[in-house]
């Protein structure tokens, strides 16, 4: 059981909370890419409580900067996007990707006004169908080599959600290998494979058992956490016979970021961004290591569940998620619907806002929780001392760190330790883009 003060130092991201101070020394998720397609690049972003303009310049170059104009503080996301950077329509001055003051066209010529402004900005790159900006100070991070970024762009496809509660309780599910035999139970064992949200429905990789039946039969996984240079990697093992053993491996990337399995040919990596401390986004990259992904129809499958401009769920808290009790008596453990991706924001959002850990009760099948927690705490305190948290990382030790692997597919009970390394490294034999993983 955590205390008050723990919660708030691992929960709170404003600019002045020691766990923000940690956030902005990594790259975080701004926007998608295809936030900036039309005839006006342009979007307002809100990141860890800081209220930011992202756009693109006719000349095609990134900017994120104070939402605020630094003369009179009028909203730069009503800006005119002209003569090679954003304009505010109050008095027309004007700044660049960098924030630079270009003119203040209503001050008398000759005046030196234009010189002595400079709006915030903040360094912004794109990757993996995602706009990243770096909030922290000095230089900003090198990123790894992973997969998602790895991946051609034919092979990744990125998408996000908005969800009503805290990042950490957000990403706190995607670490919790125990919940999928509940909270994504289902009762009926068709195959659906193919369809968005429900890849607890198709069997393992090499199995023609339903994950369906894995998850309701074997509700006690055996769950091993290694640290590893990236944070966590985590083992969860269900017996199903003397011989036979269902694997599921999936990584923490520290601080916000989880990679899992979605097939035998493709892995999730994905990101929780504070927006402020009571709501998030997530920033998930699907990653191929087959054939291309169609991008046009996984954003259609998805945009039936998200709306437009915001990737708000269409179901929430306002419809008590799509809640069924019929359905809950004979269908699904939850009684709301097949896409397992409701099923978590039910779950995180239903904590709260903000989860009192004050009041929780963790058992042996949350070993990952509390040591991502203490990882967390840990990283908090280096910061704090001036020390280099895990993965702020420079040139060297990003081109070093790859994968990270996952997978989930039946193998041997005894051996498998040996056995999940050689699954991984058949699937990246099959894609001429992958390296060889951590």
């Amino acid at each position: 059981m955590m205390s008050q003060e723990q919660n708030e130092l691992i929960t709170r991201t404003g600019q002045a909370a020691p766990c923000g101070q940690l956030m902005r020394l990594y790259w975080q998720p701004v926007a998608l890419v295809d936030e900036l397609a039309g005839p006006r690049p342009l979007r307002a972003v809100r990141l860890m409580g800081q209220d930011l303009v992202l756009f693109r310049d006719a000349a095609g170059r990134l900017g994120l900067i104070d939402r605020d104009c630094p003369h009179r503080n009028a909203d730069l996301a009503y800006g005119r996007l002209e003569d090679g950077g954003l304009r505010c329509p109050f008095h027309g001055w004007l700044f660049d990707v960098a924030g630079n003051c270009l003119e203040t066209p209503a001050e008398p010529d000759g005046g030196t006004l234009c010189q002595r402004v400079k709006q915030g900005s903040y360094p912004v790159v794109e990757r993996a169908g995602v706009i990243w900006g770096y909030l922290g100070p000095g230089e900003a991070p090198a990123f790894p080599r992973f997969d998602c970024f790895e991946a051609p762009d034919s092979h990744v496809f990125a998408f996000k959600g908005h969800m009503d509660c805290n990042w950490l309780q957000a990403l706190e599910v995607g670490i919790d290998p125990a919940h999928a035999s509940f909270l994504h139970r289902f009762e009926e064992d068709e195959g659906t494979a193919e369809a968005y949200g429900r890849q607890f429905r198709a069997a393992s990789m090499g199995s023609t058992i339903p994950m369906t039946v894995l998850m309701r039969q074997f509700p006690r996984p055996s769950i091993d956490v290694e640290t590893v240079p990236w944070g966590l990697r985590l083992f969860a093992r269900r017996t199903i016979d003397a011989a036979r053993t269902h694997l599921r491996v999936t990584n923490l990337i520290f601080p916000n970021a989880f990679l899992i399995p979605l097939s035998a040919e493709m892995t999730i990596t994905q990101w929780h961004v504070p927006v402020d401390d009571g709501s998030n986004y997530w920033f998930a990259v699907f990653t191929s290591f087959g054939g291309a992904v169609d991008k046009a129809t996984m954003r259609a499958q998805r945009l039936e569940t998200y709306t437009l401009p915001d990737y708000k769920p269409r179901l929430n808290r306002a419809n008590q998620w799509g809640y069924d009790p019929a359905e809950q008596r004979d269908k699904t453990f939850t009684g709301m619907g097949q896409d397992i991706n409701v099923h978590d924001q039910w779950a995180c959002e239903s904590q709260g806002a903000i989860q009192d850990r004050t009041r929780e009760h963790l058992g042996t099948t949350d070993k990952a929780i509390v040591a991502n927690r203490r990882l967390l705490i840990r990283a908090i305190e280096q910061a704090r001392a001036g020390e280099r948290p895990p993965m702020v990382l420079d040139t060297a030790a990003a081109m070093a760190m790859t994968g990270p692997a996952t997978m989930d597919a039946i193998g041997p009970t005894e051996g498998w330790e040996k056995h999940w390394p050689e699954i991984d490294r058949q699937r990246r034999a099959a894609a001429p883009w992958a390296v060889r993983a951590a």
